[in-house]
């Protein structure tokens, strides 16, 4: 393996071996603490212009599943036909896996797909520095490798227009009871797993386009990489839907989250290094209930910031960050967390059986 090096915009340097494809890159220097998961966090859209690093240790020692498609092109074990991060770094990476549903290895995968990775870095002392910096702007710079003086700032970014399906794609499952519009921002393959289960038709449509034109009974907003702010041709078609004459439910997860309480007038900021793991605590407003979460996200919502009409429907028990947003009146909803996990607790997926049941309700 050559020797290749982490350079952070601090001046900070972490020199470690490349495992993965081998190029310089540079990305958003984030952290996950998650112990498993990597298949899936690697294909999460939104990770993209990200440099991942695990902080759990031992990493690649299962292996990697087959990278298939079902029939109805949705892969069959991870959340995206292909990985998006920019890089990945681990302490110590395992060539060595087992595991039943293993095809190939880590490395080969990365290699595959082109992705730039580290092993023999001290991921303690990484996350450390970002814990205490916020996360910030790194590259990666391999013996050997030309530099290719890639200049990058991550929030400049629309970063959902990358990963956002370019065409409407819909999805049937074996029965059909309703139909509901997803808007890809960068969704998650187990996002519209979870709602083919429940019998509900799914179109999946671009980020900019105007669903409103669509027939349909719920509207349903997915996660995506960057700062909410960058979309306002879907914040805007929100708002179209909200003043419709005919109301009709609404879901967001973690970006939708956002997007909602934007184009409920709300605000949205950046936190210093994010919530990316497995353990995250959320508490439901108004309730001693608290569930364990999956989480990846760098923005959160202002809750001080919504209207009247509006309140949160969840907090985060580390930071008293918001973690979901409720209409008082309407069937509106949100979670800043990923109640389908894939990776991560399934805790919460019953957010999933309240929509379906908010969609027959307001068809009756």
């Amino acid at each position: 393996m050559r020797q290749a090096t982490l350079l952070l915009d601090d001046g900070s340097q972490f020199t470690g071996w490349s495992f993965g494809y081998e190029q310089s890159v540079t990305g958003e220097v984030v952290f996950n603490t998650a112990m498993t998961g990597y298949p899936e966090s690697l294909t999460d859209p939104s990770y993209a212009g990200q440099i991942l690093v695990m902080t759990y240790p031992l990493i690649g020692n299962y292996g990697v599943p087959p990278t298939d498609i079902d029939d109805k092109g949705i892969p069959y074990f991870l959340e995206s036909k292909g990985i998006h991060v920019s890089a990945f770094i681990v302490a110590d990476y395992s060539p060595e896996y087992s595991h039943w549903n293993a095809k190939e290895s880590l490395a080969a995968w990365l290699k595959r797909e082109h992705i730039p990775a580290l092993t023999g870095i001290d991921t303690r002392r990484l996350t450390l520095l970002l814990r205490e910096h916020g996360v910030m702007m790194g590259k990666i710079l391999i013996d050997g490798i030309e530099d290719s003086n890639s200049k990058l700032d991550y929030g400049d970014i629309n970063w959902v227009g990358k990963v956002s399906c370019k065409e409407i794609i819909t999805y049937q499952p074996s029965v059909t009871t309703k139909r509901v519009v997803l808007v890809d921002c960068g969704v998650k393959a187990n996002i519209i797993r979870c709602l083919l289960r429940r019998n509900i038709e799914v179109i999946r449509v671009p980020w900019d386009y105007n669903f409103n034109e669509l027939e349909f009974d719920g509207l349903f907003l997915a996660n995506g990489p960057g700062d909410p702010e960058h979309c306002g041709k879907t914040i805007s078609h929100i708002q179209q839907f909200m003043r419709a004459d005919k109301i009709k439910p609404c879901m967001g997860i973690c970006l939708g989250n956002q997007l909602l309480a934007r184009a409920a007038g709300a605000k949205t900021y950046k936190l210093k290094y994010g919530h990316r793991s497995h353990n995250q605590p959320v508490r439901q407003v108004g309730t001693n209930r608290c569930f364990i979460t999956s989480q990846n996200h760098g923005y959160a919502v202002d809750a001080d910031t919504l209207p009247d009409d509006w309140m949160p429907l969840f907090i985060n028990m580390n930071d008293g960050s918001n973690e979901g947003i409720r209409h008082k009146n309407h069937p509106w909803v949100s979670a800043q967390f990923h109640p389908e996990a894939c990776s991560g607790p399934i805790d919460t997926e019953f957010l999933f059986d309240n929509y379906v049941e908010m969609l027959k309700a307001c068809t009756k």
